[in-house]
């Protein structure tokens, strides 16, 4: 849905791919009057992270609607004269504060950036491979061959962003929220007669006759069902789970039929079906459209229905500018205390951060088919350390059948049937299979 020429987006899914470690290099020293010059091979650069970063200055995920795939640079290949290759640059990637970050398999929160300049490395770049001068003994001094770069880790994320704002304006659409919000703020929302006006979180700065402020959210009008998600339901309830304190806004006047308690009733009846905590959040009423006749009879009848709950009832007109200066210094002084409170029992509204390592069997270096008599070997490892194994090396065919073993080929061969003197394929390259 649009508001004007622009859309807020509060959620994306993105492919995230770190960059492959360079390989190592098989090269030879060429000096004058050495013929046959010790082994010059450098590493391999590492591969580029992909680093996520809160900027401030953005307010949606916008610009991941439009690209899904991101990869971080390689790191290039090690060259002679034992020159390492270059490392792959970072892939910074900027966003909200506010975003938190998923694994879209598991659904596990990875980072939850909050603050400036928070960031966080969600996928390393693979590492460097060794070259060959790493690989010279006093019995071999001179391996033809070298290690490949490691791969990169891939992931694949939700990016949800929460509005970020100290007090939070609820309640059913058209009830005045918008126009509130265009007085108290230099905010401009888009205000019109109907339902669904607001359809995106509008935030505006408050600032107090004496001199306190806060950040303030108009956030989407909430519907019966939202708990499901009907109509705007989990975008509503996703940016009001991080305001510390919540201004109800109630039409008192009554002037499309609605009851100001029933509505009180169920908006939060969903709060509490969608989030408990939400529903122990601190809040004000504001019985909104008091310009308009007979709304005395409905203010008094809210405040004797919430006068057990202990709920501060500010009669306002958000056209005239009556009551709303209380509204607002009151709504600070409450921000102090529940603020102060925090701090002194050390509540903090923040998700737990997880961080997400790239488990052994998420990486799986290979993968065997048989095709008709022949064992076939996959895998993006197993076909760089062949293409960087000398087969006409006996030294270095010796160090490539020593890799295979110790990463589990062997073993997983013998599981799939394989036996001595079976035909095994790598890329285009056929063995015969000893286990020895």
């Amino acid at each position: 849905m649009e508001c004007g020429n622009e859309m807020f987006i509060d959620k994306a899914k993105i492919h995230l791919k770190a960059g492959k470690g360079g390989d190592g290099a098989v090269a030879f020293r060429k000096e004058k009057y050495v013929p046959a010059g010790g082994p010059s091979g450098g590493d391999g650069g590492k591969g580029g992270d992909i680093v996520f970063v809160v900027d401030e200055g953005m307010k949606t995920l916008m610009d991941f609607r439009y690209k899904k795939h991101y990869s971080a640079i390689n790191g290039d290949d090690g060259s002679n004269r034992n020159m390492f290759g270059k490392a792959g640059s970072d892939l910074i990637l900027r966003v909200p504060p506010g975003t938190i970050i998923k694994d879209e398999q598991t659904g596990e929160t990875i980072a939850d950036l909050t603050e400036k300049n928070d960031k966080k490395i969600l996928v390393k770049g693979g590492h460097g491979g060794k070259g060959n001068a790493n690989f010279a003994t006093s019995t071999r001094q001179a391996p033809r061959f070298s290690k490949p770069g490691g791969k990169g880790e891939e992931l694949t994320v939700l990016l949800e962003l929460k509005l970020i704002a100290d007090v939070g304006l609820i309640g059913f659409p058209n009830v005045g929220k918008s126009t509130l919000l265009s007085v108290v703020t230099s905010a401009n929302p888009k205000i019109a007669n109907y339902h669904f006006t607001t359809i995106i979180p509008n935030l505006g700065l408050v600032k107090t006759k004496h001199g306190d402020s806060f950040v303030i959210a108009d956030i989407p009008g909430l519907i019966e069902g939202a708990h499901q998600g009907v109509g705007l339901g989990h975008a509503f309830l996703r940016h009001v789970e991080r305001t510390k304190l919540l201004i109800h806004v109630l039409d008192i006047a009554a002037i499309e039929g609605r009851e100001p308690i029933e509505d009180y009733k169920k908006i939060n009846e969903e709060l509490k079906l969608y989030n408990e905590k939400l529903a122990t959040r601190k809040q004000i009423i504001a019985a909104n459209k008091m310009d308009i006749t007979n709304s005395d009879e409905k203010l008094n009848q809210l405040k004797e229905f919430v006068f057990p709950e202990d709920i501060k009832v500010f009669p306002i007109s958000a056209v005239t500018g009556k009551g709303i200066t209380e509204l607002m210094v009151y709504a600070a002084q409450e921000l102090k205390e529940i603020e102060k409170y925090a701090a002194e029992n050390h509540i903090e509204e923040v998700a737990e951060e997880k961080v997400y390592t790239l488990k052994k069997d998420e990486a799986k270096l290979f993968e065997i088919e048989k095709e008709n008599d022949v064992y076939i070997i996959k895998g993006d490892f197993i076909k760089r350390l062949l293409n960087s194994t000398n087969l006409e090396d006996t030294v270095s065919l010796a160090y490539f059948q020593k890799i295979i073993k110790k990463h589990g080929v062997n073993e997983e061969l013998k599981k799939n049937g394989a036996q001595e003197g079976d035909t095994v394929r790598i890329d285009k390259t056929e063995f015969e299979f000893f286990d020895s």
